[in-house]
Formats: C-alpha cells, sequence, structure tokens
C-alpha cells in the first residue's frame, strides 16, 4: 500500500488554487475605503469647534475615517501577502446562480423614483412608494397590504425624525395634515 502525496505547483501558496494571481477587487475595496476615510478626515477637520465643547464634532468623523484608512491598509496588506476571502459556504446558497438583474433594475428604480419624488411628495408618501415598490421588486403580489403598511413604517418614522429627533422631513403634500 502506498499513499499519494500531492506537492504544490511552482509558484503556488496555500491560500487557494490560483496561487499568485491578484485579487482587483481586494485592491479596489481597499482604494473606496482609503478614500473613504481621507475624506472623512479631511471633512472633520474642516468643522468648527466651540470652545465650549470639549469633545466637539470633530472626534467621531475622525475616529470613523482613520479607521477606514487603517483598514484599508490592513486589506491592502493582506491581499499583497495572498490572502484571499473564503468563498460562501451557505448551504441554502447557490454561488454558481447568476445576479437577479431584472430585480436589481426594478429596485434601483423605485430608489430613483422615491430620490425624484420625495420633495414634492414628502417622506410620508414616498417612503410608502419606496417599500411597497421594493417588495413588488422582491416579489410580493399583495399591493394594497403593502401601501398601507409602507404608508404606516413612512408616517411614524417622519413622526419618528420630526418630533422624537427633531429634525425637520419634508410633508410634501401631507403639509397641514401631519
Amino acid at each position: 500500500m502506498s499513499a499519494e502525496v500531492e506537492t504544490p505547483e511552482a509558484g503556488a501558496t496555500d491560500h487557494g488554487p490560483e496561487g499568485s494571481r491578484v485579487d482587483a477587487a481586494q485592491y479596489g475595496l481597499a482604494a473606496v475605503l482609503l478614500l473613504v476615510g481621507a475624506y472623512t478626515v479631511y471633512d472633520a477637520t474642516t468643522l468648527e469647534v466651540g470652545f465650549a465643547d470639549p469633545v466637539g464634532p470633530r472626534i467621531f468623523p475622525l475616529v470613523i475615517g482613520t479607521g477606514l484608512v487603517v483598514t484599508s491598509a490592513l486589506l491592502a496588506v493582506a491581499t499583497a501577502r495572498g490572502s484571499r476571502p473564503e468563498p460562501e459556504a451557505g448551504e441554502d446558497v447557490d454561488v454558481t446562480t447568476p445576479a437577479d438583474w431584472p430585480t436589481v433594475l426594478k429596485l434601483v428604480g423605485v430608489i430613483l423614483l422615491t430620490i425624484a419624488t420625495v420633495t414634492w411628495l414628502g417622506w410620508a408618501l414616498a417612503g410608502a412608494i419606496l417599500f411597497a415598490g421594493a417588495a413588488w421588486a422582491l416579489g410580493s403580489r399583495t399591493l394594497i397590504r403593502d401601501v398601507l403598511v409602507g404608508l404606516v413604517l413612512a408616517v411614524a418614522s417622519w413622526y419618528g425624525f420630526v418630533v422624537g429627533l427633531g429634525i425637520p422631513l419634508t410633508p410634501g403634500v401631507l403639509d397641514g395634515i401631519l
């Protein structure tokens, strides 16, 4: 009885069958993290700090921006060293199935419609359209229920922001009713 032992190919690493193949997606993500983090740090330095405020509005954006910059550097170093993301191992996920582009395009359309109408209709109605449209795009066929649930959620969130947090959201055509 003899056992065959596999030997690694020349140039291959123990990080997967691709070996030395460059993972451009990881470098792209590192670049996006770096840009967003650097801009956040820059923008935080331009905030005006009151003399009586010991912490000021800068601390949180500086921490978040610095964290993004550090994370981008760590990701770039890990990628350069050959680290590869682990493929999806979920039992209910089929990674060979292509993206459902019609659904994605429907969702993008609903979001663009919401953006285009939120100023005129107001958050309560635009939020209801967003909820019902997203439910429709994802396969729901109960339009009336979706609109009613969306309206309740949007009105509740409108009151939560306006009354609870003091953040004004546009009431739109419902000005004077809400």
